[in-house]
């Protein structure tokens, strides 16, 4: 494979593999593992910094016994390090939609809060409307919007904001529901301003913050294992696939269009944010 060229497993390479039985061949290293049935899609994929100790334990967990007895052998793919295979994990969760795998499942409709600086109720907004990696004002990540409903009314009991200010109740002028139990400081009734309300509004989400991209185009996020290099190629918090070798001073030439992806975000929050990682800063194409 020559240097520059962007590897984005959509389909299962070539992978070592042995018996279920026989885990002494399985590195313990960093990577991806499948446990694979008698079809051609594995059953499930996993990740761990250490593959064998993982597999392992699946072999020893009683939960598990239904996914074992359906397995017939185990392959899996090493990475450089923990990032890697975090992102590989998810990637190809996504695309082979394995049985047993549920959670890290693509979601058919990201949603999120929008609050804008007028003194305005929050908005359910949704990916294909905004771009989530540059959108001002956005709150929360939810895979629908009745998960989304259900948080902010939680967060509103939590902290006496007001359901009718929030647009999760109707006004019908005598008050929200929770100001009749007196858990609302009375926005809706004038005992609060809707100056005050918002800005209580503000800070309980603010813990939901959902951060800008914060680089001037896609970057190389540098994993190293002794000699052995990987640079995973990164933008708008979107895992576009991985180059092997020494880290490149340009940009691969050609990259899918990055869509914003729940998983991949939070993968890379704190390495990006808190520079826990080695970084290629590429210059920007525009």
């Amino acid at each position: 494979m020559p240097k520059a060229a962007v590897s984005s497993p959509a389909a299962l390479p070539a992978l070592p593999s042995t018996p279920l039985e026989d885990v002494s061949p399985i590195p313990t290293a960093p990577g991806v593992y499948f446990f694979h049935g008698e079809g051609r899609l594995p059953l499930y994929i996993g990740k761990s910094i250490n593959l064998r100790a993982r597999v392992q334990q699946h072999l020893r967990a009683p939960e598990e016994a239904h996914m074992m007895a359906q397995t017939r052998r185990v392959s899996w793919q090493r990475t450089a390090g923990e990032v890697g295979a975090l992102l590989l994990e998810s990637h190809l969760i996504k695309t082979q939609q394995p049985l047993f795998n549920v959670r890290l499942r693509r979601s058919k409709q990201l949603c999120a809060w929008h609050l804008p600086t007028a003194l305005q109720p929050p908005e359910l907004v949704n990916s294909r409307q905004f771009n989530f990696a540059a959108t001002e004002g956005l709150y929360g990540l939810f895979a629908s919007a009745h998960a989304a409903k259900q948080a902010l009314r939680s967060r509103a009991e939590e902290l006496g904001l007001c359901q009718v200010m929030l647009g999760l109740e109707q006004n019908l002028g005598r008050g929200c529901f929770a100001r009749q139990l007196g858990r609302c400081h009375g926005a809706c009734i004038g005992q609060e301003s809707p100056e005050a309300h918002h800005q209580r509004l503000r800070a309980a989400l603010a813990e939901w913050e959902v951060r800008h991209w914060p680089f001037d185009g896609a970057v190389g996020l540098v994993e190293r294992d002794g000699d052995w290099v990987q640079t995973h190629v990164l933008d708008q918090w979107c895992y576009l696939g991985t180059l092997e070798g020494p880290p490149q001073r340009r940009a691969p030439k050609a990259l899918p269009s990055p869509a914003f992806d729940m998983d991949s975000y939070r993968i890379l929050m704190r390495p990006l944010l808190m520079g826990e990682q080695e970084l290629v800063r590429w210059p920007s194409r525009a």
